[in-house]
């Protein structure tokens, strides 16, 4: 059941609208974000759009440069395509590696990523599913027990949560299910099954993505 925005606070509620505005297309790809605009299109202060626009970098919708300031993201279907390809292979490697370590420490970062992941997506708070997204393929990352794999993972991070952020209202359960499949091979220590995982949740969202971009 979806959260009445009026019980959000205004800087989700501005976040809210705005990634809104994005996903139909209202701010276009690359154009760039004025925060005074934005306020007076809104009807809110600035205070609120800035917020909102730091709590939307996270999610990929926004790209935010130095010097330049914010921008609508641009997507590119086959760099997306490419980019989930070359996760397939990175993830894949994590996430063995990940069972196969069976850090307790790090198994409840990943248990407690999914909650609280379901509790946004339940209570229809796409920004908060989308930290949460980012911070459960971070801490899969992290069981794994190699830091480099950060380094690799970090430069397609953008596109990787613009990809979520884009299907999360299609497919919102659905993600936390196949990440609850992915956390149970890894604690179950069978780097095989979380493997043949991660790539099924990654094809299945890049899938998801296609359909959502042609409508």
């Amino acid at each position: 059941m979806s959260q009445d925005q009026g019980d959000l606070p205004l800087r989700e509620v501005v976040a809210s609208q705005i990634r809104s505005m994005i996903l139909k297309g209202d701010l276009k790809p690359g154009e760039r974000l004025v925060e005074g605009h934005l306020a007076e299109r809104l009807g809110v202060s600035r205070n609120p759009v800035r917020e909102a626009i730091r709590s939307l970098e996270a999610t990929g919708l926004i790209e935010v440069v130095p010097r330049r300031g914010a921008s609508v993201s641009v997507i590119d279907p086959l760099e997306v395509h490419h980019i989930q390809h070359v996760r397939i292979l990175v993830e894949g490697y994590a996430i063995e590696h990940a069972a196969k370590q069976h850090n307790t420490e790090a198994l409840e970062k990943i248990r407690l990523c999914i909650e609280r992941g379901r509790r946004a997506t339940e209570a229809g708070d796409a920004i908060e599913a989308a930290v949460c997204h980012r911070e459960f393929h971070i801490a899969v990352e992290a069981a794994a027990g190699m830091p480099f794999l950060q380094a690799v993972l970090d430069p397609l991070r953008q596109q990787t949560e613009m990809v979520f952020s884009v299907v999360t209202d299609h497919r919102g359960e659905m993600t936390w299910n196949e990440h609850e499949e992915m956390y149970k091979a890894i604690a179950a220590g069978d780097a095989k099954t979380a493997h043949a995982k991660s790539r099924r949740h990654i094809l299945n969202a890049l899938e998801s993505f296609k359909a959502a971009v042609k409508t």
